[in-house]
């Protein structure tokens, strides 16, 4: 079974978002909103699908990195979530919550053994 197909996203805190979204768009030319910035590119083995890579600066209060005490998460592209979460709960691996479905693809979280808080995403990625 294929497991992490590539690099979803990357999410880490810091003190004033606003100004570190602006300071990125001036000096590296990443343009953001509020979520943050988008990299879209072309999958490698369907030349039809256009994929997401998130970047998103979020406040250093955000709990949405609990129960990880880390100052980023890291986003893994996955196939088949359902059954890579069957496979890790077989190994012990640590869930962090429930696993959650959007319109954009189903989410899960697990945790590494150094506390990393770990996001997989299915993504339902656009055709061209």
């Amino acid at each position: 079974m294929k497991k992490v197909t590539g690099l979803g996203g990357i999410f880490f805190k810091c003190s004033d978002p606003v100004k570190i979204r602006s300071w990125y768009q001036e000096h590296l030319g990443i343009d953001s909103n509020e979520y943050g910035g988008v990299f879209q590119w072309i999958d490698k083995d369907d030349k039809e699908k256009l994929c997401n890579t998130a970047w998103s600066p979020m406040g250093d209060k955000t709990k949405y990195f609990d129960p990880s005490d880390k100052p980023y998460m890291i986003n893994y592209r996955v196939e088949n979530l359902t059954a890579l979460l069957k496979e890790l709960k077989a190994q012990g691996v640590v869930m962090a919550g429930e696993p959650q479905e959007f319109e954009y693809g189903k989410f899960a979280w697990i945790m590494d053994p150094d506390g990393n808080k770990i996001e997989l995403w299915e993504p339902v990625d656009e055709k061209l």
